[in-house]
């Protein structure tokens, strides 16, 4: 299980509730924005851990807090759809149809920059990512501070996303001087992201799916390394895509297969991790739970609803990495929200993946 880190807070964490102090919180937050510091807030996907996002030295500050690699671009989000015009260079054709459909949501759009973009938003990149938030006091927070808020989700690097405040102050506590409480996040997983510099492409999957951009847009391709590793040297066009995520400190597997073969491997992983001593917990869903009675599981969803899984994932990765040293996590088919659910799961384990079909 995962050991603290001892270190010398540099701020007094302080908690704001947007529920029954919306106004203060935002306002505070605004301030303290403008002031080059960083604010963690709500919104509908997960916390994020945001800067001013045209102050290349207040987003440094960014990847300070969150032991972030420097080569991992961030998004820019902002309140109005007009404000893409002082972030991208040009507006591509399929964008404004993208917007006005899908903002304010959990869709972030990759576009060429413009000159006033810091480097350290866009990791040196000809590009930036941005998108509009569905919350509305994640809305207010940018409006209030009167500038674009850069921000990756607040959380240490490489850990499970946050999907409430106390996530972040579990991770980020004395390390920011405040976090607005906006409750537990409607998603759960990141914006889909989707660029626009050439072929339309996802580099990372979310709520809204390939199948409803397509929809709307044509013929969209889905990033090769959404379900496996980048390949070594490969620069990432998008947060997410490079490194190991999402990861708690136990050990995580994926098994693959139909519910009742990786169920049947599962359980005897969890004999052997047993008898090794170890301390094993399974990710179970509704119509699986019945394999595992006397077993240490949790139910994160309906697996025919994967967005159900998306929802408690990552809380439910933080809950079970509190009792166990090794989860066990069963696949789910990698289609419409069941691809953003594997993207976060497989990163998780770290490319960790057992396939029980031929078993």
């Amino acid at each position: 299980m995962r050991q603290r880190e001892e270190t010398q807070p540099a701020f007094e964490t302080q908690v704001i509730s947007a529920v029954r102090q919306e106004e203060a919180g935002t306002i505070q937050g605004a301030k303290l924005i403008q002031a080059g510091e960083l604010v963690a807030f709500p919104t509908e996907t997960v916390y994020g851990l945001g800067a001013n996002g045209l102050n290349g030295e207040a987003v440094a500050k960014i990847f300070a807090a969150k032991g972030r690699p420097a080569d991992n671009p961030l998004i820019e989000h902002i309140a109005k759809k007009s404000d893409v015009r002082q972030l991208w260079s040009r507006i591509p054709k399929q964008a404004q149809l993208l917007m006005d459909t899908f903002w304010p949501g959990p869709l972030t759009l990759v576009a060429p920059k413009c000159d006033r973009v810091p480097e350290e938003v866009t990791a040196g990149l000809e590009t930036v990512a941005v998108r509009m938030p569905q919350n509305k006091t994640a809305r207010a927070l940018i409006a209030k501070a009167g500038v674009p808020i850069a921000a990756p989700s607040a959380n240490r690097s490489g850990r499970p996303s946050p999907t409430t405040a106390q996530h972040v102050l579990d991770d980020l506590g004395g390390r920011i001087p405040l976090i607005i409480d906006g409750g537990a996040c409607k998603y759960g997983v990141e914006s889909t992201v989707l660029s626009l510099v050439g072929e339309p492409t996802i580099l990372r999957p979310g709520a809204i799916t390939r199948e409803m951009i397509a929809a709307l847009i044509g013929e969209v391709r889905v990033s090769d390394s959404i379900l496996k590793p980048m390949k070594d040297g490969e620069v990432a066009a998008s947060p997410g895509m490079k490194y190991q995520h999402y990861a708690p400190a136990a050990e995580v597997i994926v098994i693959l297969g139909k519910p009742e073969q990786a169920a049947k491997r599962i359980n005897a992983l969890y004999r052997e991790a047993e008898a090794q001593g170890r301390i094993a917990e399974i990710a179970a869903t509704e119509q699986t739970k019945h394999y595992y009675k006397g077993r240490r599981h949790l139910v994160l969803g309906d697996r025919n609803e994967p967005e159900t899984l998306c929802a408690n994932l990552f809380s439910a990765l933080r809950e079970m990495d509190t009792r166990a040293d090794l989860i066990l996590a069963e696949g789910i088919s990698a289609e419409d929200e069941g691809l953003a659910y594997m993207n976060r799961l497989l990163r998780a384990a770290g490319f960790h993946v057992i396939d029980a079909s031929n078993d």
